[in-house]
């Protein structure tokens, strides 16, 4: 028998917490990425800062999972917060006071074995107190200055203190009194200090306040998720540790908290909650600004479309005046495309005789000559003409030349300078390095690259025109039509004659047809062969004119199709791209928080769901 080896499998709450760390590191490096994106916009570039700022805290909050919480005391003055410490650590560790500031320098007081060099903190600026107590194994507790002295000795240097410690610290107990929990100065500092940390309320001064937790719970859920609120009289707690004796039940529940509660489990979920806080309060704070400032960006996205739609109208109308002086050339070619897709038929060859009628009477008038000086006279005359039809192909060719490098006149770019100008600066747009976004200089390099953006020959689309339209006129259905048609005359002509001349007149040659009959047949056939070829010829003039007018509207889209101002409109669809992801990360950071079951023991600061808005829809 093979002895059956067991496999270890991770419990699921471990790979729980390892996804989330995985999904944490995910946003981080997505916010990281957001932050280092180049942009010009001056909205998103103030909000890249402020990720700047916020990643060292992030990475800083990310080492330290498995480092002891670091509490800070918080409050005005003389609301006992020394007193509470020394009460938790049922010591005399700082010194109390109710009348005045009596910390002016922040008191650590860690267990030894607590390596502190891994907390971030310049410990040259506190009091450092080490006592080997239980309750500190996984916690570190700072008694902090006052952020309310009124005193000019200490103002400055407790509030700059404070700004230093209160970035690594992970919960805040905040403290406060009857007299004082109404402090709109302290209530400010919490409000600031409280993104990205946990929160414990205690009413202290039990022995002589009144019990106000009940006011002070609804004024604080305003801003606050508040669980819980003690009401702790800590300098008798302190005598009742000191005389062995069993402390109040509420101080008892407080210090339970930090002594046992806060164990490892709840160290990481504390500094996983902190940690999305601080991202989410950053990306809320950018999101609002990137919405304050989306419409002025809107309203130029606005004008750009509208300036394109404008220039490529008239250049469209322009493109079309061009083409269309040469007309009667297209015309001609197509006439002569049309009648060699056709083939050798009746109808094709007065096609070919009306295409070529001016060369034809051209050539008659040969015979008409008596001696060799009229011979050569008319031979000048049909070099003038051949040589006139030659300049009238090289002048069509050169509009089309003309086409290539058509360009956009100074006094369009002038009034788009002055209305540029005012809508970049507006949406807080700026140039990049060596460019003035509404300088008439940049606008003409503009204008010049568009131009060069000409990618296909106009002469060859206008052979391909020309063959496409023979091709759909010399179909089997216009051909059966048309010599129909036009058979039609003769074949009654020739039968006519032919019963007149082998029947009619056969016995009796009085009933023979006379000359008249075949002059008007004859008028009458010109007549129908004309209006045949006019119908047929007018149908190809007008799909030719289409043709032409939907050239010019292609070449002038073709040729604006990256528009007058790519930097703006790559810079326009770069703020919606930045706007997205930022949507995006808020949403993720949003669906962590809630995943992350709200502490039954601790506060922390209110944070609205997401809300869309109408800017930032994803544009198309």
């Amino acid at each position: 028998m093979r002895p059956e080896t067991k496999t270890e499998t991770m419990p699921t709450s471990e790979l729980a917490q390892i996804e989330l760390l995985a999904a944490v590191d995910n946003l981080i490096h997505q916010l990281k990425h957001w932050g280092e994106q180049q942009t010009h916009w001056k909205t998103a570039q103030q909000c890249q800062a402020v990720i700047q700022q916020l990643l060292p805290r992030l990475g800083m909050l990310r080492v330290r999972l498995e480092s002891p919480l670091v509490i800070a005391t918080f409050g005005g003055t003389g609301t006992g917060k020394s007193s509470l410490v020394n009460a938790l650590i049922g010591s005399y560790c700082t010194t109390s006071g109710r009348q005045r500031p009596t910390t002016t320098k922040p008191v650590l007081i860690a267990h030894p074995e607590t390596d502190l060099d891994r907390l971030g903190l310049d410990l040259s600026q506190f009091h450092v107190e080490q006592k080997k107590l239980d309750q500190l194994q996984n916690i570190i507790l700072i008694d902090c200055p006052d952020p309310d002295t009124s005193e000019s000795n200490f103002e400055e240097n407790n509030l700059t203190r404070l700004q230093h410690i209160i970035p690594l610290c992970d919960i805040l107990l905040y403290t406060s009194t009857q007299q004082k929990y109404r402090s709109a100065r302290v209530s400010e500092e919490l409000i600031e200090a409280a993104i990205g940390r946990r929160l414990i309320f205690v009413q202290t001064h039990a022995g002589l306040d009144e019990d106000i937790r009940e006011d002070w719970k609804q004024q604080l859920s305003q801003q606050f998720e508040v669980p819980e609120i003690y009401f702790v009289d800590s300098v008798k707690a302190l005598e009742d540790q000191l005389a062995d004796r069993t402390p109040d039940p509420e101080f008892a529940a407080l210090q339970n908290i930090l002594s046992a509660q806060l164990g490892k489990s709840e160290r990481l979920q504390v500094r996983r909650a902190n940690l999305l806080e601080l991202m989410q309060n950053a990306i809320d704070h950018c999101a609002g600004k990137i919405e304050n400032g989306l419409p002025a960006v809107h309203e130029l996205e606005a004008f750009l479309k509208q300036q394109q739609v404008v220039l490529t109208g008239q250049m469209s109308q322009e493109l079309r005046s061009e083409l269309l002086v040469s007309r009667n050339l297209w015309e001609r070619r197509l006439l002569s495309c049309v009648s060699d897709s056709w083939g050798s038929s009746p109808f094709s060859m007065m096609l070919r005789l009306y295409n070529g009628l001016g060369n034809l009477v051209a050539s008659a008038s040969l015979f008409r000559a008596r001696n060799s000086a009229q011979v050569a006279l008319i031979g000048a005359l049909q070099g003038a003409r051949w040589l006139g039809n030659r300049h009238q192909e090289q002048a069509a060719d050169d509009r089309i030349k003309r086409i290539g490098s058509f360009g956009l006149d100074d006094n369009k770019l002038r009034e788009s300078q002055l209305l540029i100008d005012g809508y970049t600066q507006a949406a807080g747009l700026t140039p990049p390095p060596g460019h003035q976004i509404g300088s008439l200089e940049y606008l003409q390099t503009e204008a010049a690259h568009v131009e060069e953006q000409f990618l296909n020959d106009a002469g060859t689309k206008i052979d391909s025109i020309i063959t496409r339209l023979a091709h759909k006129n010399s179909g089997w259905f216009t051909r059966c039509v048309y010599e129909t048609l036009f058979l039609a005359l003769v074949v009654y002509a020739l039968v006519r004659i032919g019963k007149n001349f082998f029947y009619d007149s056969f016995l009796d040659e009085s009933n023979i047809l006379a000359i008249d009959f075949y002059v008007t047949a004859g008028v009458i056939f010109l007549i129908w062969t004309g209006f045949l070829v006019m119908m047929f010829t007018r149908k190809l003039k007008r799909g030719l004119e289409q043709e032409i007018n939907q050239l010019a509207d292609h070449l002038a889209k073709t040729r604006l199709s990256h528009g007058l101002f790519p930097h703006l409109e790559r810079e326009c669809r770069q703020v919606y791209s930045q706007q997205h992801a930022l949507e995006r990360m808020r949403g993720e950071v949003h669906q962590l928080r809630s995943e992350i079951a709200g502490s039954r023991i601790l506060g922390s600061w209110k944070v609205n769901e997401p809300t869309k808005h109408v800017g930032s829809q994803a544009r198309q």
